[in-house]
């Protein structure tokens, strides 16, 4: 210390222009990270509102058709959340056992302000895909590093996986949305962030699990970090989390029993998300099939990912990141390994059914996000201590087009090709010739798809008749089974029937060809209507 009060006031003003130069470089590098994260949601918007108002006619159609029905009869019939109902299993009611309906209920919200869009759904869909490109930037972060966060995001804004399901009328954007919001408040509040976090993290996870039920995998990481806290000991904190877990199992699981029992009391007794499950197969069964990975490689690379993506996961995993000296940040880094290693046992567990209906994929895509972002991270790098040198710069360039050319443009175009549009014209075309109040009887180009009924703005039923039990993705072996099933739908009410001339069955048989004696059938008995290129369409003559 000095007496001198000239050099004293030198050195505070030193000290203070030190301190000055300081919060500026962390304002800049705040708002630097602050505009990366907006500069990736947009990229994030741009590909999952590209489109938007595509038809429901893409490889999701069937599901998606589902999904609309459901909103239109909330809107038009009903809006009971507890009671979805579909328009393909005849005049109802038609209840199913299904999730919780977030996604349905907030488009049939839409329609009652602004009239019916059947790309509505699309657009709440691609805005939860928002929530969760957010919501990983910002667990990353708390895992890894802002660094990482940037990679991952736009890992996953880039994904052909996210872009498809994000933009598609299905619950499963609402469930990783959620999931990942409640997860990363989960996060935030373990490392010692406000009281507050940890209700609105058990509110959004467990919205999030009830919106599709493998959400679920993703509490292993809420389990993961409790057990941490009791090796620590902290019992507060432990007993406060586990009354949490079990408000929410206790939510889940009722709803969950509800919905089995509405989808067995209620015709066509169909609960969704059944059968496809290792208890249902049988272990041995499993294992003769590999646990469907011929499946799930053909999927992977064909339709979600890609071979660049895959690399960049592959990277990721085989090089896990430097060991953190903090023991709270060691735990932190795990993160991204527990929810990967949870949801590849929920795959071990339901791969028939996962495999089945691909977009249950989407419980995976968070952990596989933040393993492409580091996997890319690395590959850019290359052991430099910078990344803002040109050649890091460069090299990140370079893989982001990579992946844009050879994953995301041309995986995406292959998924949102229109392949049910003759099931939407047939719809539009029945649309065009029913009298209020008609009953349809429709065939789409995949069998059992009900777009052309969605669209008619009609109920009635797909054919052969499904839901249940039934198979309705196969016709049945020969005509007369085929005509009495359509003579049982005649006496029921229906009004119309209408078949696309390319509709085809799983087995690959064209119902104009395998079935030529029920349409001979038809022209005895019922008034034909159109007979154009694509499609037919006769009016059922009362009995």
């Amino acid at each position: 210390m000095t007496d001198d009060p000239e050099l004293t006031r030198v050195e505070g003003q030193q000290c203070q222009q030190q301190t000055t130069g300081r919060d500026m470089a962390a304002r800049y590098y705040l708002s630097l990270d602050t505009a990366i994260l907006l500069g990736i949601l947009f990229i994030a918007i741009v590909f999952r509102f590209h489109k938007i108002t595509l038809p429901l006619v893409d490889g999701f159609s069937w599901r998606e058709i589902s999904t609309a029905m459901m909103a239109d009869n909330f809107q038009q019939r009903s809006w009971n959340i507890f009671f979805p109902e579909v328009s393909w299993t005849g005049p109802g009611p038609s209840y199913q056992g299904r999730e919780f309906q977030i996604v349905s209920y907030l488009t049939a919200l839409l329609y009652q302000l602004f009239g019916w869009h059947d790309w509505f759904g699309r657009a709440v869909a691609a805005f939860f895909g928002l929530v969760t490109v957010f919501s990983l930037h910002r667990l990353t972060a708390l895992c890894w590093d802002e660094m990482h966060a940037h990679a991952a995001a736009l890992a996953y804004a880039l994904m052909p996986a996210a872009i498809m399901i994000d933009s598609s009328f299905l619950p499963d954007p609402a469930m990783l949305a959620l999931v990942t919001l409640g997860v990363w408040l989960f996060v935030k509040y373990w490392a010692g962030g406000s009281r507050w976090l940890l209700p609105l993290a058990t509110l959004s996870f467990s919205l999030g699990v009830l919106s599709k039920l493998p959400g679920i995998a993703a509490g292993a990481v809420i389990f993961y970090l409790m057990v941490c806290w009791i090796l620590e000991k902290k019992r507060k904190q432990v007993s406060w989390v586990f009354l949490s877990g079990l408000s929410s199992l206790a939510v889940i699981g009722a709803y969950y029993i509800w919905a089995i029992y509405l989808g067995r009391s209620y015709p066509p007794f169909h609960v969704a998300g059944t059968g496809g499950y290792i208890w249902d197969d049988g272990f041995w069964t499993y294992v003769r099939d590999r646990f469907y990975f011929k499946s799930l490689w053909n999927t992977s690379v064909l339709w979600f990912y890609g071979y660049p993506f895959l690399v960049l996961l592959a990277v990721g995993l085989w090089i896990p990141l430097s060991r953190a000296e903090d023991p709270k940040q060691r735990s932190l880094s795990a993160i991204p390994y527990v929810w990967l290693t949870a949801a590849i046992i929920l795959y071990l567990a339901a791969a028939g059914e996962i495999t089945s209906n691909v977009w249950n994929f989407h419980i995976f895509h968070v952990p596989i996000a933040m393993f492409c972002g580091h996997g890319a991270l690395l590959l850019a790098t290359l052991g430099s201590r910078t990344v803002l040198t040109p050649a890091v710069v460069l090299r990140s360039i370079f893989i982001v087009a990579i992946a844009l050319a050879w994953s995301t443009l041309p995986l995406v175009r292959t998924m949102k090709k229109p392949i049910a549009m003759n099931g939407k014209l047939l719809g539009e075309e029945l649309a065009r010739l029913a009298q209020p109040g008609d009953l349809v009887v429709a065939i789409a180009p995949e069998v059992g798809d009900p777009v052309a009924i969605y669209y008619s703005r009609a109920r009635g039923w797909v054919f052969p008749p499904g839901g249940g039990d039934a198979e309705w993705s196969k016709f049945v072996a020969d005509d007369a089974t085929a005509i009495a099933q359509l003579e049982e739908l005649r006496a029921q009410g229906a009004d119309l029937f209408g078949v696309t001339k390319n509709a085809t069955d799983k087995e690959g048989r064209l119902f104009v060809e395998h079935h030529d004696g029920v349409i001979d059938h038809l022209d005895k008995t019922a008034t034909k209507l159109a007979d154009l290129n694509n499609l037919l369409i006769y009016r059922i003559t009362r009995p």
